[in-house]
């Protein structure tokens, strides 16, 4: 086992080593969707958080200067989508500014409540708005499970070190 690291290398509170630190955490990689009023907008999360079992709710971030937050913030209803790691070309659309997220080969359809719904996902869920918290530049979203599908096949997709990857055995 390798000892912490000494006190003389840490460095003071910053946008730099929040990122540092948390390239370092690896998290499960989720696309979350809406109907806006131009038509279906998404983006990559990495910030999914399961909050609640009674009522069923999660969490998840957005930043306020999001081309997916104005929908997000006008909307009732979201869909969640779990990637599996065949999904990195997926995950990589979603989180790429100006992609034409919702034309070929992203495969999907109008869901519950009119919400986007991908398919070959490993699992989704439709869930509805109940709060959006302002923290910092971003937004947290907690949102309801209304229902889901979680019988997709396959293993997660990780995000780690700036990168989309697999579990390893």
């Amino acid at each position: 086992m390798t000892a912490s690291p000494g006190l003389d290398t840490a460095q003071l509170a910053s946008p730099d080593l929040l990122r540092s630190v948390f390239r370092r955490h690896a998290a499960g990689v989720a696309v979350i969707t809406a109907h806006g009023e131009q038509g279906p907008v998404g983006f990559t999360a990495t910030s999914l958080s399961s909050v609640s079992a009674e009522p069923p709710m999660l969490s998840f971030g957005v930043g306020a200067g999001a081309s997916s937050w104005p929908a997000i913030a006008g909307t009732d209803h979201v869909g969640v989508h779990i990637l599996g790691e065949h999904q990195q070309d997926l995950a990589a659309t979603f989180a790429r500014s100006g992609a034409d997220r919702f034309g070929p080969p992203t495969v999907w359809r109008e869901g519950p409540e009119g919400v986007p719904v991908l398919d070959g996902v490993l699992a989704w869920m439709v869930c509805r708005v109940v709060a959006r918290v302002p923290a910092g530049d971003h937004r947290i979203v907690l949102a309801e499970v209304v229902l889901g599908d979680p019988s997709g096949q396959g293993r997660p997709l990780l995000y780690h070190q700036g990168r989309f990857n697999g579990l390893r055995d």
